[in-house]
């Protein structure tokens, strides 16, 4: 009889033979078919990289979770591994949802919510949550050891535990619904990854309309302690919080007997339609590294005919600068993908639209405005274009709004609304931009804000960059771009 995985694994196979490539990424991390969301098990393990995440290896929809595996040695390029873990014990019966890992003196460590349906599948009304452990030598074979750590009585919804040592100890951040329904994020404290200890709530009530902290990482970043989640029932707020759910983060102090005490409070992360539940891990130099899943819950995804779904978005360093903001950026390895470099200088747009015969399907683009001698009213870029504009993600300056716009209008299939931040007062503007098959990923002055957001240009359509300006001209001083290799080994 086989196991679980090895049906998994045999699925994700057979359903890889029916996936049509139109839309799938050439340096993001995907499935190889099937369904993918959150980031989990992120760690530099034995001198390489682990990315785990979620997975239903049987269609292209969401169903019971697996934990699909890739590694790298180099943080660029991928090589897929057999699954992980699969939902096959009585305390994981209907999902093995989203957790992290560490190195536990060389054996690889999982933690994950072990999910049951209680009253039947799909019924959240009902469910038992609990935090679940499976370790491994060799880093691809799991052995599970169970529920670690079960949640108060009359707490449901409980999952996502992220682990890390310090001080001698090991300690647990989870999230959690309360039954009046306000999110919370509890901190734990172990001596031997098994026995778990409460220590206290470290945020509580962030927003009278939040119901649920998913997918918790608390981390120090610079002299500053970070608090990074995904809280579900924000309502928008003008320019702020459109997506169905954010992502984001809280500023403090904290340091182990202590509670964690706020100096800057939610802040989103990324102002695009497609990011969330970013997880952080450490690089082998100490760096503060980040992937999110660039998608939406409950938002179009055309892929899912093409048998497959989610990506990672780039892997990006993060900081915290002098005013106690998170920023991000990608990490400087990428630049080993680049290829075919072509670089234009002080081009000067006059109410025109003008292609530049850059190729937009796997590229990155570096384009600096000179924003003294720019006067139109919109001036920018046309990604993933047509030639004669009438299909393309728009990427623009707006000087009446003083705002930079993520404009998915003319973008393709079935997307629609836009994204924006507030235009930098600066002399410069730059933007550094990753246009691959069905997304876009935009960092404004290097890490001020990033914007990310699936594209599903209508295809067959030749896809290239096109500079615009309307009413009035704009100053180009710099466009550098590169075509970038696919990432799988």
């Amino acid at each position: 009889m086989s196991s679980a995985i090895d049906k998994a694994n045999q699925a994700v196979n057979k359903l890889a033979q029916l996936v049509n490539k139109q839309y799938y990424p050439h340096f993001h991390l995907a499935p190889q078919s099937g369904w993918m969301n959150d980031p989990n098990g992120l760690i530099y393990f034995k001198g390489q990289y682990h990315a785990f995440y979620q997975h239903h290896p049987y269609d292209e929809n969401w169903g019971p979770m697996h934990w699909g595996h890739a590694v790298s040695d180099d943080l660029v390029t991928w090589r897929r591994l057999p699954i992980a873990i699969a939902p096959d014990q009585e305390f994981d019966k209907s999902g093995c949802f989203s957790g992290s890992a560490v190195d536990n003196d060389g054996e690889l460590c999982l933690f994950y919510t072990g999910h049951v349906w209680l009253s039947g599948q799909g019924d959240d009304e009902q469910i038992s949550q609990t935090q679940c452990l499976a370790s491994s030598q060799d880093g691809i074979h799991f052995e599970k050891h169970g529920t670690v750590l079960a949640p108060k009585v009359g707490i449901m919804h409980f999952r996502d535990p992220k682990v890390w040592q310090q001080d001698g100890q090991w300690w647990m951040v989870v999230g959690q619904r309360t039954p009046d329904n306000v999110g919370e994020v509890l901190l734990y404290r172990s001596g031997d990854l098994t026995n778990w200890t409460f220590d206290h709530v470290v945020v509580s009530h962030i927003d009278p309309n939040v119901y649920m902290l998913e997918c918790p990482d608390f981390f120090p970043l610079g002299d500053k302690w970070v608090l990074m989640f995904s809280p579900q029932g924000m309502q928008a707020k003008g320019y702020q919080y459109r997506n169905l759910f954010q992502s984001g983060y809280i500023v403090g102090n904290w340091q182990p007997g202590e509670r964690f005490s706020i100096i800057k409070p939610f802040q989103e992360m990324d102002f695009g339609h497609d990011f969330y539940a970013p997880q952080s891990f450490l690089a082998a130099d100490g760096r503060r590294i980040v992937f999110a899943w660039m998608d939406m819950w409950e938002s179009t995804m055309p892929s899912k005919k093409d048998k497959w779904v989610g990506a990672f978005t780039l892997p990006r360093e993060l900081f915290l600068d002098k005013d106690n903001y998170v920023r991000n950026r990608p990490i400087k390895e990428l630049e080993a993908l680049r290829e075919k470099p072509e670089s234009l200088s002080n081009i000067l747009l006059k109410n025109e639209l003008k292609n530049t015969d850059i190729q937009s399907i796997s590229c990155e683009i570096n384009v600096e405005f000179d924003l003294i001698q720019s006067d139109a009213e919109r001036f920018g870029l046309q990604l993933a274009a047509t030639e004669d504009g009438k299909q393309a993600t728009l990427l623009y300056v707006d000087l009446q709004s003083e705002r930079i716009i993520l404009d998915r209008s003319l973008s393709g299939l079935e997307l629609t609304g836009y994204r924006s931040v507030p235009l930098p007062k600066t002399d410069k503007l730059t933007l550094h931009i990753f246009v691959d098959a069905s997304s876009v990923e935009v960092f404004v002055n290097d890490d001020l804000y990033s914007l990310t957001s699936r594209i599903y240009p209508q295809l067959p359509a030749k896809r290239v960059i096109n500079l615009f300006a309307e009413n009035g001209k704009a100053k180009v001083t710099k466009l550098e771009s590169w075509q970038l290799q696919p990432i799988y080994a």
